[in-house]
Parts: structure tokens; C-alpha cells; sequence
């Protein structure tokens, strides 16, 4: 959120408004001021306070987060802009973050609610996102679609917003499960902010020691939860698609293949490695999945 500041001459009683400049609601408020008579000179200026915001009509809802060192400011703005562009109506875009610096005006930015049980200074396997379940977290309302940061957009996003019940995700990537097979990957997922799910009383009741043995990371708990409400569904299959299961094509073709997603992908997950940077040089996959650079990743980034 941007502040600013305004004049007027005049006497003007308590008064405040909003206007739309640059695609944005522009909120004001004028206090009392200038000459009893309402004669105007120098000496009457009144001061506006103003905020700048999203429109309140926005049609979507997204949000990212942001912890540790991990991802920078840039890895935002460029969701940011993807988003923008994958949508076909106004979007208010959120980021909830310990660290708002360099993060572009137009997205609203919140700090991360205190996380109970596992604790705040917990910056592996996304235990943080269960955050965005916080009671705490009141600015954000209403249908919500949460996008990692390293993710790549290939298609539209508007169908994510338009599928039956409140909870969605991916099915996870992994081939084997020995526990938890319902697990989804929580790189996409929608949901209704501000509703209760129950998360933050499972992490209470079962405390640390049986999170633990329960559950590997946050995805596991946060699916298991919503399973156990019947509100555990995922996206149709080819929506979201792995980057190195789904886009990279077997050995030994991939050796000399250019790895590209499959028709109908909406979004390209980036789990583990390699990183769209890394993807886009070619570098950072295991030495038994070689993989050819992939130069039409340059435009996403």
C-alpha cells in the first residue's frame, strides 16, 4: 500500500471519497479547515490523507508467499505480472511475506501470522503455508488461489475459479507413497480465506512429536485435513504438470529433446530441482535424467 498527500483551499468540512487513477481505487479523506466564511486564500489548506488499493471489484483472488532468502522481490513481481496476464478480469494479488521490500506497489503485501506448535523459525518444506489458514490473517476473504513462486503459467488460469467445493490441489508427483497416498502438492490449490478448516486445531491437538511421525511436510497435514472434512478434490489431470516428470521426455530422448509441457497444461510445477533458471540453462537435474536446455522458458522469467 502507497501513501501520498493532497491540498485544498478553502473551508471544507470532515469529507472522504474515492476515486479510480491507473487502475487503482484511490481513497481520501478530507478534515475540517480554512476560514469560518469560506473565503479562500493561502493560509486555508486542508490536508488529504489518501490510500492506494486494488479495486474493491476485483473478479480473482491470488496469493503468493515469501519467507527466509530463498526467493527474491523479483520472483514476486514477475507472479505478479503473470498472473495479470493469465486472468481476464481485475486481480487482487497478495503476498504474505516477512520481507515486503521491493515488492511492486500494486500487490498487497501482509506479514506471516505466528505459526503455532511447529513455530515460526521453521523454513523447510513449506510448514508456513499453513499460515495462510491463520485466524489471524483477516485481510484476505472469499475464494483465494494460492500459486508458488517458482511456478511457470502456460495456459489460463480463470477454470481454477470455477470448479465445484472450496478445496482443490494437485495430486502429488510422487510415484510411491508408503503413507498419506490422498497427499497433494500444495504448489497450486484454491480455497475460501477466512474460513475455518479445522488446520490450526489439528496442529494443536496432535502436537509436535505426532506431526512428526504423521506427516513428512506440510502438503501431507493440510490434505489429511481436508480429507477427513470431505473436502479434499483435485484439479483435472494435465492442469498442473511436473516439470521433470511431465515435460522432460525419458531417456535417452531427453538428451536431445528440448523438454516442453504437454498440450492443455495450465501450469508448470518446479518441485525439488531444477529451478525455472535452471531449467531454462539445462542445469541442475540428476545425473540419471539429463536434460537439453529449454530456451521458451526465457519468456516466463
Amino acid at each position: 500500500m502507497a501513501r501520498g498527500a493532497a491540498c485544498f483551499c478553502g473551508h471544507v468540512e470532515a469529507w472522504e471519497g474515492w476515486f479510480c487513477w491507473g487502475g487503482r481505487e484511490i481513497r481520501f479523506a478530507l478534515e475540517q479547515g480554512g476560514p469560518q466564511d469560506g473565503g479562500l486564500h493561502e493560509s486555508a489548506l486542508v490536508p488529504v490523507v489518501m490510500s492506494l488499493s486494488k479495486p474493491e471489484s476485483a473478479s480473482y483472488q491470488v496469493v503468493c508467499m515469501k519467507w527466509g532468502d530463498k526467493f527474491p522481490a523479483a520472483d514476486v513481481n514477475r507472479l505478479f505480472r503473470a498472473v495479470s496476464g493469465a486472468l481476464p478480469g481485475p486481480v487482487r494479488f497478495y503476498c504474505v511475506t516477512d520481507d515486503g521490500a521491493g515488492i511492486d506497489e500494486a500487490i498487497t503485501v501482509l506479514p506471516i501470522p505466528d505459526l503455532p506448535v511447529i513455530g515460526n523459525n521453521v523454513y523447510n518444506r513449506g510448514w508456513r503455508k499453513l499460515t495462510l489458514f491463520s485466524p489471524e490473517l483477516k485481510a484476505i476473504r472469499g475464494p483465494t488461489l494460492y500459486l508458488d513462486l517458482d511456478v511457470v503459467l502456460t495456459g489460463t488460469l480463470e477454470a481454477f475459479f470455477k470448479q465445484p467445493g472450496d478445496f482443490h490441489v494437485m495430486k502429488d508427483f510422487k510415484w510411491i507413497y508408503v503413507r498419506n497416498s490422498f497427499t497433494g502438492n500444495t504448489s497450486v490449490f484454491h480455497y475460501v480465506a477466512g474460513k475455518d478448516y479445522g488446520v490450526y486445531d489439528r496442529l494443536r491437538e496432535l502436537g509436535l512429536e505426532e506431526l512428526r511421525r504423521r506427516y513428512r511436510n506440510e502438503q501431507e497435514l493440510l490434505s489429511d485435513c481436508m480429507r477427513l472434512r470431505g473436502e479434499l478434490r483435485y484439479w483435472p489431470k494435465g492442469w498442473c504438470v511436473s516439470y521433470k516428470y511431465d515435460c522432460v521426455p525419458w531417456f535417452p530422448v531427453s538428451l536431445w529433446q528440448v523438454p516442453r509441457p504437454p498440450p492443455g497444461a495450465k501450469v508448470v510445477v518446479f518441485h525439488g530441482r531444477p529451478k525455472p533458471e535452471e531449467a531454462l540453462a539445462g542445469v541442475g537435474a540428476k545425473w540419471y535424467r539429463p536434460m537439453r536446455p529449454a530456451p521458451w522458458l526465457a519468456e516466463h522469467l
